[in-house]
């Protein structure tokens, strides 16, 4: 495919820089953002931001003014700004770009900094073209945790009168237009008893014991969500799904845990699964095991920390969105996802909305994540067609 060398080349060297900024989820990100605000205000594009309680973390919106307005709707380029954390076992530096075999190394390099850096790195191309459309370009925080940023933004654009739109998320989708996916609730449960010597149990509250209780519980409802599997169900598994993340709590064999968590997700295929699931679980939690725990010491508590609760994205009979990309790529087949995005925040606005973005999901999360150098160029063939379809014929 033929792309200018010179642009190929700033795509790169801004994803080199991105990488370099350890923006992992839940930590700091303002500095990443700074950057690409710098890029975007210093070719005049206006910018806004929408911060965390804490002033650390933050989204960026921007946007370019058609040159000649039509009738045609905004595009929105949008990605997340955080990574993954980091495992041992990298062959190199994650947080420094590494090049080899035509592959560009680093955490954060499919997933999903090179779309971001695609897309900075075409944007003056887009400020001296003949637009007849607005564009955004959208960078929020915190996806990775639940898409604690995005819904920030989602009510700040409400404000603006912001809700009309066709929505671009560059997640690595190898250029493929994906139209659905689950929605992905989290919650941390906190089990608070009294601690004792073990070989009186009778005299505690044993929050390991009733935590494991609760899991147990958990897994009966996964069990019944299989049984309201959707009918012609695009979804692999098919069903809504149910996992535990993890079990804390305890200090020693012989001592009766006073403090237990349990972290878990539920990934509904339709909103009605995850209300039947909370409904279940805090009927569980709040009649059956607390008052249990209560009898013993009255101060023992459960409280269910909700880490995001995110909508799912759902497949449209029609999708100005999906029928946007498919007239840039050629490629009129959509796909589903097991991932979940920020899409369904998006298209709950009103906005129709598609995930489409360069880098394959297999590399990402991984040791030594990795984008391929041609999907970089992938990436920057489409925004060109982006262009086409926003400048006066």
């Amino acid at each position: 495919m033929s792309i200018d060398n010179n642009l190929y080349e700033k795509s790169i060297k801004i994803l080199t820089d991105l990488i370099a900024f350890k923006t992992i989820s839940g930590q700091d990100n303002s500095n990443l953002i700074d950057y690409c605000e710098k890029i975007l205000n210093n070719i005049g594009i206006d910018t806004f931001k929408v911060y965390d309680d804490d002033k650390k973390r933050v989204n960026l919106f921007g946007t370019l003014k058609a040159k000649n307005q039509s009738t045609k709707k905004p595009i929105i380029l949008s990605g997340h700004t955080d990574v993954v954390p980091v495992s041992k076992g990298w062959s190199s530096d994650p947080f420094v770009a590494t090049i080899k075999n035509d592959k560009l190394y680093g955490r954060g390099s499919c997933d999903m900094k090179g779309f971001i850096a695609c897309t900075l790195a075409y944007a003056p191309i887009f400020k001296e073209s003949n637009l007849d459309r607005d564009l955004h370009f959208c960078y929020t925080f915190d996806e990775e945790t639940a898409c604690i940023g995005a819904p920030l933004l989602i009510e700040e654009l409400k404000k603006r009168e912001i809700k009309n739109g066709i929505c671009i998320i560059g997640e690595p989708t190898k250029m493929k237009i994906i139209d659905a996916h689950k929605g992905m609730n989290e919650y941390t449960v906190h089990f608070g008893g009294l601690a004792g010597h073990s070989s009186k149990p009778h005299l505690g509250v044993n929050a390991a014991e009733y935590a494991t209780r609760y899991v147990g519980k958990l897994l009966e409802i996964r069990e019944e969500l299989k049984k309201r599997v959707q009918k012609d169900s695009i979804f692999d598994p098919p069903h809504s799904t149910l996992s535990i993340g993890g079990i804390k709590g305890g200090i020693a064999h012989n001592v009766i845990a006073d403090k237990c968590s349990v972290e878990w997700e539920t990934r509904p295929v339709v909103k009605e699964d995850g209300e039947f699931v909370t409904k279940e679980i805090d009927k569980y939690a709040n009649e059956v095991l607390l008052p249990e725990m209560k009898k013993v010491f009255p101060d023992s508590y459960i409280k269910k920390e909700v880490i995001g609760e995110v909508v799912g994205f759902n497949r449209l009979d029609e999708s100005e969105a999906c029928e946007f990309v498919s007239n840039i790529t050629g490629d009129n087949s959509r796909e589903v996802v097991s991932f979940g995005t920020e899409a369904g925040l998006f298209q709950e606005l009103g906005i129709s909305t598609v995930v489409c973005g360069p880098g394959s999901i297999e590399q990402a999360h991984k040791i030594d994540e990795f984008i391929e150098l041609n999907e970089m160029k992938k990436c920057l063939k489409f925004l060109e067609g982006v262009k086409s379809k926003s400048t006066l014929n």
